[in-house]
């Protein structure tokens, strides 16, 4: 006799393997201290993401966009500091240094944020939600 349960079971989909998202993460939560390894770790979500499921090719996915956007962001931050300390000689370069400052601070956190919430995705097994999102 067999049990009706075990026969009306659809098999378990193979999980996917999480250790390179999470080591892609980790080097993303180390470069905030250092910056070299937030590019290995970039290079890694490169070359993993087309072999990878679609659950963890949403965290690749995801990790990619958070690189490109804040280098965006920061590249803004930096332009408006290099303008700025100049004119601050002279005073009206002020505001530009202020709020050169506060965008790269703001993508600093941004980015940390963005981080933490892909690892909380990742230690659920979950595809990350909202990949192409620039905001969280």
């Amino acid at each position: 006799m067999t049990d009706a349960l075990t026969d009306a079971t659809p098999p378990a989909a193979p999980s996917e393997d999480r250790t390179m998202p999470a080591v892609v993460y980790g080097l993303y939560l180390l470069g905030l201290a250092n910056v070299i390894t937030i590019f290995i770790g970039l290079v890694i979500a490169y070359v993993n993401r087309d072999r990878a499921g679609p659950v963890m090719a949403s965290h690749y996915t995801f990790q990619i966009r958070t690189f490109w956007l804040s280098i965006g962001w920061f590249v803004i931050g930096g332009l408006l500091l290099l303008f700025g300390i100049p004119l601050s000689f002279v005073l009206i370069g002020i505001p530009a240094v202020m709020l050169g400052v506060f965008i790269m601070g703001a993508v600093w956190i941004w980015f940390a944020v963005r981080c933490v919430l892909g690892v909380i995705y990742l230690a659920r097994g979950e595809a990350y939600p909202r990949p192409l999102n620039w905001l969280i």
